[in-house]
């Protein structure tokens, strides 16, 4: 009996178009995944006095008392939008859909030039609560308080764009003597006012970086009733959800580095009142705290460690430096509110 020999099988032959298809594919999602590691950095920070005398060099204005403050604003939001991989917030492609690191800095940024752009259109342009308020910031402020992830027309960019054109007009005004229609009163009241507002700000990111590790949270007391009688006081259980954990991270990055400019443009504007209130040192603890916050992030991730566990909680040393820069900005309000 002849045993026939099995036929040896053929060799699979790979297909030409899967191959066409496959390799851009491939060089699609390495492209994808390099600019996405390209654009995951935050920007460096920069000099405000320095950066304002070369700009009003440039325009040919004389520096004046807020031209600090107001271009420190601008170079802020103009650093938002021009910074690697541009504006991040409202992409629907990749890879910026994919990113939230970057936009959740973006967001804290945003907020904090929101904060001074209030704080240029109610106190620091005007004199008093009865004078008239300046027409650019008018504008100005409400285009940057337009949705941070607006795509469709007009883009966040483009409001954001123009809110940067209305503070250069103010900017170029300030320092005009032949059009003194715009002005910078470097108050106390002015300045405790702004302050403020951002120690609520640091307040509650420090409370929400601190949720990292779950925390007891005692609410007060509701209002009273009728009878005067208000009901007992509530400890709730607060945790932020493992995905928020860089979320919030990332925002109080961001709420900073801005935060940051704008206290050391505010250090060289309100230079003399702050001398004559003693509160240089306050002001410049602050803005210690806050240089603080900014080192390098040493780890690829954000980590979540338990508070006095084996690894680090990156959240926890945050709100750290955060809360030391609220508590010295108390102190700075104090003495700024002394006669």
């Amino acid at each position: 009996m002849n045993a026939t020999a099995n036929p040896t099988p053929a060799r699979r032959r790979r297909s030409p178009l899967g191959l066409a298809i496959a390799l851009p594919i491939a060089l699609l999602m390495l492209l994808v995944l390099f600019l996405m590691w390209w654009w995951d950095k935050e920007p460096e920070q920069f000099d405000p006095v320095a950066v304002t005398t070369a700009h009003m060099k440039d325009i040919e204005r004389p520096m004046s008392t807020g031209a600090v403050t107001t271009y420190t604003l601008i170079r802020s939001v103009d650093t938002l939008l021009d910074k690697r991989g541009g504006y991040l917030s409202n992409d629907r492609l990749p890879p910026g859909v994919f990113m939230d690191n970057i936009p959740n800095w973006e967001f804290g940024s945003l907020t904090a030039s929101r904060d001074l752009a209030r704080a240029l259109r109610n106190d620091f342009s005007r004199s008093q609560t009865q004078s008239t308020e300046d027409k650019a910031l008018g504008e100005a402020d409400p285009l940057l308080n337009s949705p941070n992830d607006r795509w469709l027309l007009p883009s966040s960019e483009s409001q954001y764009g123009k809110a940067v054109d209305d503070l250069e007009n103010y900017l170029g005004r300030l320092s005009d003597a032949e059009d003194a229609n715009a002005h910078f009163y470097a108050r106390a009241d002015n300045l405790a006012d702004y302050l403020q507002t951002v120690s609520a700000r640091l307040g509650s990111l420090s409370q929400r970086l601190s949720a990292s590790v779950g925390q007891l949270k005692v609410d007060a007391a509701p209002n009273a009733d009728v009878a005067g009688n208000a009901g007992p006081a509530k400890a709730v259980y607060v945790k932020t959800p493992w995905n928020k954990i860089d979320d919030n991270f990332y925002e109080a990055r961001g709420y900073t580095w801005t935060l940051l400019e704008q206290l050391k443009a505010i250090r060289h504007d309100f230079a003399p009142i702050l001398r004559s209130k003693n509160a240089d040192a306050s002001l410049q603890q602050v803005i210690r705290e806050l240089e603080e916050s900014q080192k390098s992030l040493g780890s690829p991730v954000v980590l979540n460690g338990s508070p006095f566990g084996f690894f680090a909680n990156h959240s926890l040393v945050m709100a750290n430096y955060i809360s030391r820069a609220n508590a010295a900005i108390i102190d700075l309000r104090a003495l700024l509110g002394r006669g």
